[in-house]
């Protein structure tokens, strides 16, 4: 029997697609994901979000999903980009709207490419973030720390993951987080 790797992804979106719902996308995303070799084990609940950063436009809709997968890292961040490209994502302006944004947040316990790479990456300026995008794919996520529209909905799959560097779980990390951000992240 093959030996699967648990990775949490996080799904958002806030333009329609089609005149479809984000909701919607989001719901076709996960079941476009689905595949013998990506097994769903738990999808959070979606969420409201503040669009961020604030004014930049609509609200987002929010969620993370638990898999168990046979893909590698990059594969299945491949996978990830082919399903945003099948709902009309299109990288134009980063941080910009969008019908949907598939980020892969955690996988296992892996830090990629490296520890020295993610420290620079996760203390990263916020005025450099805008502009700054890695060469290569940053695990874990290297903001994930950061953002309660990331940690809530990882809290709902998956709240006892143990962030590797930082050695903290995912609840640990939401509960340091401003109060009024983790509330901002409304349950629809």
């Amino acid at each position: 029997m093959e030996s699967r790797s648990r990775a949490v992804i996080a799904l958002g979106g806030n333009l329609p697609f089609q005149d479809a719902l984000t909701t919607t996308s989001l719901i076709g995303a996960v079941r476009r994901l689905s595949c013998p070799e990506v097994m769903i084990r738990a999808v959070s609940r979606f969420y409201a979000t503040p669009c961020f950063p604030p004014g930049a436009g609509p609200d987002y809709v929010n969620a993370a999903v638990l898999v168990a997968t046979l893909l590698s890292p990059a594969a299945l961040l491949q996978r990830l980009h082919e399903i945003e490209a099948v709902y009309g994502r299109e990288r134009v302006q980063r941080w910009g709207m969008r019908t949907l944004d598939l980020d892969l947040l955690t996988w296992e316990d892996a830090v990629l490419p490296d520890r020295k790479t993610h420290e620079v990456w996760r203390d990263l300026p916020p005025a450099e973030q805008v502009g700054a995008v890695p060469d290569g794919l940053v695990l874990p996520h290297p903001r994930l720390q950061d953002r309660a529209f990331a940690l809530v909905p990882l809290c709902d799959v998956l709240p006892d993951w143990t962030h590797p560097v930082l050695n903290r779980s995912a609840r640990a990390l939401c509960d340091a987080l401003p109060r009024d951000q983790v509330d901002s992240v409304r349950p629809l």
